[in-house]
């Protein structure tokens, strides 16, 4: 027998369906969403609601015053004033990333209070401290707040109004643009040489003179060193000179290096720069005067292709084009004292590096946590915690808690994950493979590794 429906039946029933159709798809969309972390909840509280798609023409013709002719004019006047205003109004919380690249450069007390009230009230959030600008800048990190339309050409307009080295550096790649800001220095954009030319950056050094351990006189035992070996040839870099330099280019065991230190990230790294492909020169590395996250960023000077730091990866330019990732040679943090009694013949940087300056950051400066914003920090340890850092063959990141490792490994206990075993190596610690060879690994703050590599492994877990 034929099932007959009503009209009114058929009507119920396809209401039904469309109904549960989109509960159906609601509930995908949930399923498909990424909440954010508890820790993130209780530190930061519930993200404000952002909008999606473009701007309307009254909100960007207010954005283009108040940002871009601002910037272009050298000054902010009453049109500014009042384009801000329309920009508070709007709800748009996607706006503050811009309102705050703008206060990272005002150092006038009472438009960055302006520019404070408008992020806070897009935000929905009370004032906090004085560091405005931090506060800010570490609720949007930490939510995840999208960036408004046509961002980059924006950030790209305030950045290089005031830095015109900047230009060559703020172009489209695999970067995110949201997390740069500035780190309150100048570019070093001095050409590769072997000279030692002043500039009012913070200066790499390239190819720079070195003597023998007896030589090294001005050293005390107790100093930080950064060792490197390759090939059977070792040299020290003393912090305090990659306190003063943050960037070296050298040649070690016949193999060419570009040598960042972070001293916000406390993380001394060594990229091999040579053996690329034939159709790459070897990249120079220098300080852009940027920051991602507390993170020092780096270029190459010769393209002005920009690298992630941490990664070691072209991520902009030419050289990202060509996808040029370098590979690391491992670093080894410890005393001048224990280093040079393990390897004697070691060369080490003469202390003319310096520049004069007799200082060390670690352990005084960021003493009560990171100085720049870095929004949300992995809560397993805390912020400044030291963790050996390295990638397994299957390209698992791994970070090892460096003081429980040490006391591990002078116990005679082993410590492996995977294809990674840590070894002593003259009062530091570096990773190495089943057969002894080098991992790459270096010393770094927690917060540092865990934001980079956001999926990491912890041991002891």
């Amino acid at each position: 027998m034929a099932l007959v429906l009503s009209s009114q039946l058929r009507v119920f029933l396809t209401a039904s369906l469309i109904t549960l159709s989109l509960f159906w798809i609601d509930s995908l969309r949930a399923q498909d969403a990424s909440p954010l972390p508890d820790y993130v909840i209780e530190q930061f509280g519930q993200p404000p609601a952002v909008p999606e798609g473009p701007l309307s023409d009254a909100l960007q013709s207010a954005v283009e015053v108040a940002f871009v002719e601002s910037m272009a004019q050298s000054a902010w006047g009453r049109d500014q004033t009042i384009a801000l205003g329309e920009v508070s109004q709007s709800n748009d919380p996607r706006l503050v990333w811009i309102v705050a690249d703008l206060m990272r450069f005002i150092s006038q007390r009472q438009l960055n209070e302006e520019l404070a009230d408008t992020g806070y009230t897009l935000l929905g959030i009370q004032q906090q401290g004085e560091n405005h600008w931090g506060v800010i800048t570490d609720h949007l990190i930490a939510w995840d707040i999208p960036a408004p339309p046509d961002y980059l050409r924006i950030k790209r307009a305030i950045f290089t109004s005031l830095v015109p080295g900047w230009d060559k550096i703020f172009v489209e790649g695999n970067i995110d643009w949201r997390h740069v800001s500035w780190g309150g220095v100048l570019i070093d954009d001095r050409a590769y040489d072997t000279t030692d030319e002043a500039c009012n950056c913070i200066p790499a050094a390239d190819n720079p003179e070195v003597s023998t351990a007896e030589e090294a006189t001005w050293l005390k035992d107790e100093d930080i060193v950064f060792g490197i070996g390759i090939n059977g040839e070792y040299r020290a870099y003393p912090r305090r000179i990659m306190e003063v330099r943050e960037m070296v280019n050298d040649t070690l065991g016949g193999r060419h290096l570009g040598i960042p230190y972070c001293t916000l990230c406390g993380a001394a790294q060594a990229y091999y720069t040579d053996q690329l492909s034939e159709d790459v020169d070897r990249p120079v590395l220098r300080t852009s005067g940027l920051l991602i996250r507390s993170n020092k960023v780096m270029y190459d000077v010769n393209t002005f292709s920009v690298f992630d730091t941490f990664l070691g990866h072209a991520v902009t330019g030419p050289l990202a084009e060509k996808n040029v990732r370098l590979e690391q040679a491992s670093v080894v943090t410890t005393d001048w004292g224990t280093w040079k009694k393990a390897h004697p013949e070691t060369t080490v940087l003469v202390e003319a590096l310096a520049l004069g300056r007799d200082f060390d950051f670690r352990n005084n400066r960021d003493a009560n946590g990171p100085i720049f914003p870095i929004g949300d920090v992995d809560p397993r340890l805390p912020v400044h915690e030291d963790i050996i850092g390295v990638v397994t063959a299957s390209g698992k990141p791994i970070a090892f808690q460096r003081s429980k490792a040490f006391v591990a490994l002078k116990n005679g206990d082993e410590i492996a994950f995977e294809n990674i075993r840590l070894e002593l190596d003259a009062g530091g610690i570096r990773a190495v493979d089943a057969d002894g060879s080098d991992l790459g690994s270096h010393q770094a703050f927690w917060f540092a590794w865990s934001q980079f590599y956001p999926k990491t492994e912890l041991w002891p877990g």
